[in-house]
């Protein structure tokens, strides 16, 4: 999996995206410090091998995590400047919320966010959904970022 860049100053507008998901119901807005351990057990039941970086996310402040809110119950998550400085991801929503705008909309606020700390590009790490990246941010591989950061990584 390949590292991604994507140029900040070229990003779609974020309200109109925050805007279209309240329509639907969706709430995207950062996590607040208390909802840390609801967040980190969400990610824990369903991809646990992100848990470490969502919490070095919720941990930052202001907290470095977006989520997706229906009803009080979690869809999704975005983080950024977790594994890294100016280091998107990770990302996820879950399957029955998927297809919906949720996952772009949460993307797009971490990368604003990263461009309201002054970065002029971003960082997506070990991509999965490469297609899904430059379909939405215009985002291009970096040659040769694999395994990048992520060399050495000990695992369970």
């Amino acid at each position: 999996m390949s590292d991604m860049l994507v140029k900040l100053w070229e990003l779609p507008p974020l309200d109109a995206a925050v805007e279209a998901a309240r329509a639907r119901g969706v709430a995207i807005r950062r996590a607040l410090a208390p909802e840390k351990p609801v967040v980190l057990e969400f990610v824990h039941s369903h991809w646990p091998a992100w848990v470490a970086e969502v919490d070095v996310a919720c941990a930052r402040l202001p907290v470095a995590c977006f989520i997706a809110v229906r009803d009080g119950a979690l869809l999704g998550f975005a983080c950024h400047d977790a594994i890294a400085p100016d280091y998107f991801g990770p990302t996820a929503v879950v399957e029955s919320a998927r297809r919906q705008g949720i996952g772009a909309t949460l993307a797009l606020a971490a990368m604003h966010a990263l461009k309201a700390q002054g970065y002029a590009y971003a960082i997506v790490g070990g991509v999965g959904p490469a297609a899904f990246y430059a379909k939405a941010f215009g985002a291009v591989e970096i040659p040769g970022s694999t395994p990048g950061v992520y060399a050495g990584l000990l695992k369970r």
